[in-house]
């Protein structure tokens, strides 16, 4: 890779970075990985490395401590930090797999666990600043109420990558792209060998399990990328491609508010106020509410893209 590649070469797209993203994590995270290019550091360590620094992060939110909860989260700030400089890093060095992409999409997956698990226990063992002055209590089925919350985030986030992810592989004319079908990752599943390489397996079937619920969601993309690989097997033409990412652009700001930014801004208000459960009334109900809207939408756009 060059040398001189320029912080936008970085970056997966313009088109789908977010406003703080492009002024602040991904010029950070630049600067990072232009310092560990030339170093034996890889991106999925990289990767690893963040979601342990994200989970200790989280893990200081249990504690009725402001302080020690704007340290957790100046932690997870940082975590975010390197979680984009694994991507980048792979996109400097070019150093890319399957296991990348994926055991990136879990990182936030293992943070939001601990950030659950946390809220949770605080809510059991320590009093808020609202609900507890009414002699509520809460009890061991809130971690109920935070496996519903951590449902609805698997859900947001999974939408959201899908729709970014295929963004991009338009954008790319629908060639070396990061987008799978169920049905191709299906395949690379059955051609996998358990005793070979049994570690690569499980992730491939877990992420064929993820695509599956991102197309059962969404069946006019689908339709939409069937017809298009269909009639364009070489490439989609710069008509097709500038029609769909006129459209496709609307909806970003609406993507945008399910992204770590949004919901760490969320957590920071909520230990700001001392109420840990207003995140899971954000996520269980106002970010629904947004998906149903984001699916509606963008379906939407596709039949009409389907019906040209």
């Amino acid at each position: 890779m060059s040398s001189n590649i320029s912080f936008k070469d970085s970056l997966k797209s313009w088109d789908t970075e977010n406003f703080l993203d492009r002024i602040f994590y991904r010029p950070v995270g630049f600067k990072i990985a232009l310092l560990l290019k030339s170093t034996p550091v890889t991106p999925n360590l990289v990767t690893i490395i963040s979601i342990f620094v994200g989970v200790f992060g989280c893990a200081l939110f249990y504690y009725d401590d402001l302080v020690i909860n704007l340290i957790g989260f100046a932690i997870l700030v940082f975590a975010n930090i390197l979680d984009c400089v694994d991507g980048q890093l792979a996109r400097i060095t070019g150093i890319k797999s399957r296991i990348g992409r994926i055991l990136d999409g879990f990182c936030g997956d293992i943070w939001f666990l601990t950030f659950y698990i946390a809220f949770c226990l605080r809510l059991i063992n320590f009093s808020d600043s609202v609900i507890s002055s009414t002699g509520f209590e809460w009890g061991w089925w809130v971690f109920l109420i935070a496996l519903l919350s951590a449902y609805s985030h698997f859900n947001q986030a999974a939408m959201v990558d899908y729709y970014k992810t295929f963004h991009l592989h338009m954008l790319k004319g629908g060639r070396n792209s990061e987008f799978e079908t169920a049905a191709s990752v299906g395949d690379k599943f059955k051609l996998m060998d358990w005793k070979k390489e049994p570690v690569s397996k499980l992730f491939t079937k877990l992420y064929h399990i993820y695509t599956l619920n991102q197309e059962s969601r969404t069946p006019e993309l689908k339709k939409y990328a069937i017809a298009l690989n269909d009639k364009y097997p070489d490439g989609y033409p710069e008509e097709k491609i500038a029609g769909f990412r006129a459209m496709s652009l609307k909806l970003m700001p609406l993507l945008d508010s399910f992204t770590f930014n949004t919901r760490s801004i969320i957590i920071l208000v909520s230990l700001l106020v001392d109420m840990p459960w207003l995140y899971f009334v954000f996520e269980i109900l106002i970010f629904n509410i947004l998906l149903y809207v984001a699916i509606g939408r963008h379906e939407k756009m596709c039949q009409t893209l389907n019906n040209e």
